[in-house]
């Protein structure tokens, strides 16, 4: 019985997709267990073959898109929610490599949980891409080949935690009755039940621009009733490389803030400036006394 299904999207990165590979090959959920859809959105590289050469110790599905306008993240995950045949789905960035107790560490989070959860993984080294020394002393320290010695070595020595854990030490691992929990919710290492993800909607392929995308999606999990928490045994390592352009990410966050429209997805159009970011959103809410947007649409609905 498939347990869940790993939905990795990907364009023109064989090497990152390799070491992704390989750390699953080497989970401790059994192989035939889950699945691993490779959404390819439009490579031109050996992305194909490298997928297919982990069929013998993986349950791969390859899928391709053509590319479209530069931006196919969304669709790419997309098209790997709609044909996934487990009931939880593990979105999971190619080059964050899992280490071999991450998806059994997402399995049994939502096996245990009362109710539908959107579970955040932790990630190590994330956004290192941003310190180029720190992304090149990675390199040299680390073995991207061996992702559970790597994370072992990150874990013991303290060195690249997640960049979440300043949230984590002020709201807790537990964090799902925090106002807007959905603002870390980054889909590099997350899951969520499967046919929830495609009762919201999956992701909004109207989004044209990096940034903004996956946060949209944890509201719409949010307002459907999905708990968030942190399972930091479901971890993973976040290979450098070269960073998309967040050009658009303001526009991202103007479309969402109308999309929307209640007083704290408006407070999206101040994460430009930085005077709203994900880590204060929640103490934001509570200064300006904002209405949750279950009772703001109540109000409305009410008028």
């Amino acid at each position: 019985m498939l347990r869940c299904s790993v939905v990795i999207p990907t364009y023109n990165r064989e090497r990152l997709l390799r070491f992704t590979l390989r750390a699953l090959a080497r989970q401790t959920l059994p192989p035939d267990q889950f699945e691993v859809l490779i959404c390819d959105d439009g490579s031109t590289d050996q992305t194909r073959a490298v997928a297919e050469s982990f069929a013998d110790v993986l349950t791969i599905r390859y899928f391709h898109q053509e590319k479209r306008d530069g931006f196919g993240a969304s669709s790419a995950r997309n098209l790997g929610i709609a044909q996934a045949a487990a009931d939880v789905c593990v979105l999971l960035d190619c080059g964050v490599l899992p280490e071999s107790g991450c998806l059994q560490a997402h399995v049994d989070s939502h096996e245990a949980a009362p109710g539908p959860l959107a579970l955040v993984g932790y990630v190590y080294c994330l956004m290192i891409d941003a310190d180029p020394e720190g992304a090149a002393e990675m390199d040299r320290l680390l073995d991207y080949d061996d992702a559970d010695r790597s994370i072992a070595l990150l874990r013991e020595s303290g060195r690249w935690p997640d960049i979440r854990d300043q949230y984590y030490a002020k709201y807790g691992d537990d964090f799902g009755r925090q106002p807007a929990p959905w603002a870390i919710y980054w889909t590099c290492n997350v899951s969520a039940p499967t046919a929830l993800l495609r009762e919201v909607g999956m992701f909004d392929e109207s989004l044209h621009a990096w940034g903004g995308e996956d946060m949209d999606l944890g509201y719409r999990l949010h307002r459907a009733g999905a708990y968030f928490a942190v399972n930091r045994a479901a971890a993973g390592l976040h290979v450098p490389h070269e960073r998309e352009s967040k050009q658009g990410e303001r526009r991202n966050y103007e479309y969402l803030a109308a999309k929307y429209n209640t007083p704290i997805t408006g407070l999206l159009r101040e994460f430009a400036s930085l005077a709203v970011h994900p880590f204060n959103i929640n103490d934001v809410i509570r200064d300006r006394g904002l209405p949750s947007c279950d009772e703001f649409d109540r109000r409305v609905t009410a008028r």
